[in-house]
């Protein structure tokens, strides 16, 4: 099968990407490589993949998807912290490089798994939350990805598109963004460096590790009907103080913290109801997450050696 990955360069797709080239799949990468984080990064992620600089936002895409059996879309801005003069980036690199590539996957006939967040929920009704809560984001960046959503319904309904969304939760491990929370604190012990955290740390998370992320997302790509839209949870939740203690003992170290004021977009709790992909799909989490912390701590010591 041949698949096309955008992000490729990026922490969850270039995970992705290998494991489909692991699999024997043809893979084509798409990455920007934009300067939302440090490129050099997305250079290290992207050596022994067929990433092409290409931006989804003004490049040609025809040729791209040409033999194309799917395409994974996981490329866009990150970031709740979404507010004020950067917001155009997020309504560029998301809404209209998703409308985009939407509409030439539409004109390919090619599947599209588009990979969404559980920003899209806010502060949810619910937890665990199940993919009928109303939406209501509370950030920016939440906002464009449910709008990522909608324009995935409209080709479906207007154009016969098949796709599936995917609403991450807090997906960390080996590689994970350097504004993400457990690269900073594993970089912070590593380093002896201190730490700051938003608010008193009584928030907390769903977190779900790479390598299930991974496979939720390519068994979606082969079993999920179209138009499905399905939570990716790893079954781990953990408030930031609890996270902290794993961190610490998985280190051996730790952590100087500091506490500084909430941020704006941040939700209070995620946490994810994955009946849904379980049944649908057989897909369920197997890495807990003092396990995976473990492998980003390896990880993290690793570059922090290297420098």
């Amino acid at each position: 099968m041949k698949y096309v990955v955008t992000g490729a360069a990026g922490f969850i797709g270039s995970h992705l990407a290998e494991a489909l080239q692991v699999s024997g799949h043809d893979v084509v990468g798409v990455d920007c490589f934009s300067d939302y984080y440090d490129p050099g990064l997305k250079e290290e992620n992207a050596r022994g993949l067929d990433v092409r600089r290409l931006d989804l936002a003004q490049d040609p895409l025809a040729g791209l998807l040409a033999g194309a059996d799917g395409v994974f879309h996981l490329a866009g801005q990150p970031g709740v912290r979404s507010f004020g003069d950067v917001f155009e980036h997020y309504v560029r690199r998301n809404v209209l490089a998703t409308e985009r590539l939407l509409a030439a996957a539409a004109a390919a006939g090619t599947r599209v798994v588009l990979a969404s967040s559980s920003s899209i929920y806010g502060d949810a009704e619910a937890y665990p939350t199940p993919e009928s809560t109303p939406p209501r984001p509370i950030s920016p960046y939440g906002i464009t990805k449910l709008a990522c959503e909608h324009l995935a319904r409209a080709y479906g309904v207007g154009f016969g598109l098949e796709s599936v969304v995917l609403r991450y939760f807090t997906v960390y491990g080996p590689r994970q963004r350097p504004d993400m929370a457990f690269t900073r604190i594993l970089r912070a012990l590593a380093e002896g460096a201190p730490f700051e955290l938003y608010g008193d740390g009584s928030r907390s998370r769903g977190f779900t590790f790479v390598a299930d992320a991974v496979a939720a997302t390519v068994a979606a790509m082969e079993l999920a009907p179209a138009g499905a839209t399905l939570n990716v949870g790893g079954g781990a939740e953990a408030t930031m103080r609890e996270a902290i203690a794993v961190c610490e003992r998985v280190s051996g170290r730790t952590l100087d913290l500091r506490t500084v004021p909430e941020a704006a977009g941040d939700v209070r709790r995620t946490a994810a109801d994955t009946s849904r992909i379980r049944a649908e799909l057989g897909w369920s989490p197997q890495v807990s997450l003092e396990v995976g912390l473990r492998a980003q701590w390896k990880w993290a010591v690793a570059r922090v050696g290297a420098r």
